[in-house]
């Protein structure tokens, strides 16, 4: 892993909100290096900061202190080679999946026929073929997480950011959805930065853990998860890595 191309350099970030009378450290020196075209999942308590960081990466908010660099250039703002995918689904009820899907490059003034047709392919990659004029009120909630999904690519993103995407589904939508968007990242092979705060996702998901403390979130330890794809939940090796995590976090079981 050492070896493979660093896209995201991140140094020594950390971020404080003032109140009234204090300052409350919700990131506190968080140095990482993201890889090129690897699945990073970064794993921590709820609240602990690690949404925080990733609206940091996205540039939709600035560090307190520290530094980001995207292939060597700083990140200060956002980027459009930065996607990303939030746990809500955002999308615009009075536009259909369609028009929700190609909104990004609509914006940037791509012509219609030239988006619909990136849109088109991403919307069947999600495998919502035929759902093209749906409205999302006529969506269930893996179908809307879908589009963003499909959104996010359409926007053409080198990598792409997804703040607890599945957090909101149930158990059996889920793990649907995680099976797919391995098969989505496998096939684009992009990188990927995914927060979650459950074990089993995370050593489900990712080449490597990046296990958070609570709050102020500080990298507790770094797993690199050799785990063959597709991953069995219930193998031996599955659930001792599990297991060892587990024994490290802060995470309420």
């Amino acid at each position: 892993m050492g070896q493979q191309k660093v896209r995201l350099h991140i140094e020594n970030i950390t971020k404080k909100f003032p109140l009234k009378n204090d300052t409350l450290s919700v990131v506190d020196g968080i140095s990482l290096d993201v890889y090129d075209n690897e699945f990073l999942v970064l794993l921590g308590p709820g609240h602990c900061g690690k949404s925080v960081l990733l609206n940091i990466l996205a540039g939709l908010m600035h560090p307190t202190g520290g530094t980001i660099e995207l292939d060597g250039k700083p990140v200060t703002g956002t980027d459009p080679r930065i996607g990303m995918v939030f746990q809500k689904w955002s999308l615009l009820p009075w536009k259909t999946v369609m028009e929700n899907t190609e909104i990004g490059p609509k914006f940037r003034g791509v012509d219609k026929k030239t988006r619909r047709e990136k849109a088109q392919e991403y919307i069947d990659l999600v495998g919502l073929r035929g759902f093209e004029n749906s409205y999302p009120s006529q969506l269930s909630g893996g179908m809307k997480q879908r589009v963003g999904i499909a959104r996010a690519y359409t926007n053409d993103p080198e990598i792409l950011i997804m703040d607890e995407p599945f957090g909101a589904l149930d158990a059996q939508t889920r793990y649907a959805m995680e099976e797919e968007i391995i098969k989505i990242w496998q096939k684009q092979k992009r990188t990927v930065v995914f927060v979650t705060n459950n074990i089993e996702e995370a050593v489900y998901l990712g080449d490597r853990i990046v296990l958070f403390s609570a709050r102020p979130a500080k990298i507790k330890k770094i797993y690199t998860n050799t785990l063959p794809r597709p991953r069995d939940m219930v193998s031996k090796e599955f659930l001792e890595l599990r297991t060892m995590i587990s024994d490290n976090s802060d995470l309420a079981l």
